[in-house]
């Protein structure tokens, strides 16, 4: 039986858990008798502790696969595909005032190409937004401070709290990953869209 290696570029619970829940959901598309393992790597995403647009949650998903890519190449590492996982905020200006959405975003790559994915967005209270975009406190110390529990990031995340425990922070990154994966796991579709243009 073949074993596929995925790297991940964090070592987080949560985010490991996402992308293997993910490969159980499309990995007999994607290699179908094959076996998954997910290695998950300690790497830095390059942008801010807690990105405050999409811009930079794309960025940080897509520069920890490349990182992940470089060090595979350094090493010798016989990985397959390569996942940055980013969570932050999108922030949107309208009719004068801002909404925050908190988001879930994936990068994957095969080393050659790659795909971005992401989750649906759920919009943070004024007063969490206000701590994070205006007084720079990471997200994940913020949410602790406004529920007085700690550490929960590495359990049901700010998605969790949020959604009173209806979307996990590994949903959200699931979906991400289901997402970013499918020009790999579906590459018939995505060949046959390409040939038509």
């Amino acid at each position: 039986m073949e074993k596929i290696q995925i790297a991940v570029g964090s070592t987080r619970r949560p985010k490991l858990a996402a992308v293997s829940e993910a490969i159980r959901d499309f990995g007999s598309l994607l290699a179908p008798g094959g076996e998954f393992e997910v290695i998950g790597v300690d790497v830095d995403s390059g942008v801010g502790h807690t990105p405050a647009n999409r811009s930079e949650l794309m960025q940080g998903a897509r520069q920890r696969a490349e990182a992940l890519v470089r060090l595979a190449t350094e090493s010798s590492e016989k990985w397959r595909y390569f996942v940055g996982l980013e969570g932050g905020l999108d922030v949107i200006e309208e009719q004068g005032g801002r909404s925050a959405l908190l988001e879930s975003w994936a990068y994957v790559s095969d080393g050659h190409s790659g795909h971005y994915g992401r989750s649906g967005g759920v919009e943070i209270p004024e007063a969490l937004a206000h701590e994070v975009l205006d007084h720079g406190v990471e997200l994940s110390a913020a949410i602790d401070q406004f529920t007085g529990a700690v550490g929960i990031r590495d359990a049901q995340g700010a998605w969790g709290v949020l959604s009173s425990g209806l979307i996990s922070r590994t949903e959200a990154f699931r979906v991400a990953v289901v997402a970013a994966f499918a020009p790999f796991y579906n590459a018939k579709m995505y060949h046959a869209a390409s040939a038509t243009q």
